[in-house]
């Protein structure tokens, strides 16, 4: 078992691993609420029967939003998570190399 450590300056820690993402936290909430507006803005113009290719162009371009997202959340995890895990070795390393590539496939088929 595991005991949680206090946060540092520019990391929050979940048990003993600091989220990649964390120093860009604020810039990943600002984009989310900005996908949010977007698709609040799609569920109004569905609302107010709009034309079916605005809205399918509004749909592509939330979904290029949301993958902006994701493929930042993936840098930032290879880049700290799978780093870090990778210079420790042994069974964490392939743990955090596993979920890697099955985040990689999800975004893939999506």
């Amino acid at each position: 078992m595991t005991t949680e450590t206090a946060p540092t300056e520019t990391h929050e820690h979940h048990g003993d691993h600091a989220h990649g993402y964390i120093t860009d936290k604020d810039k990943y909430l600002n984009r989310l609420k900005r996908i949010e507006g977007q698709a609040r803005g799609i569920h109004k113009m569905i609302e107010e029967e709009k034309y079916c290719i605005d809205i399918l162009t509004q749909v592509s371009a939330l979904t290029s939003a949301l993958q902006v997202v994701a493929v930042g959340l993936l840098d930032d995890h290879l880049k700290h998570c799978v780093v870090d895990a990778a210079r420790l070795g042994g069974a964490e390393a392939d743990e955090k190399i596993k979920e890697a590539t099955q985040a990689i496939a999800r975004l893939v088929r999506s």
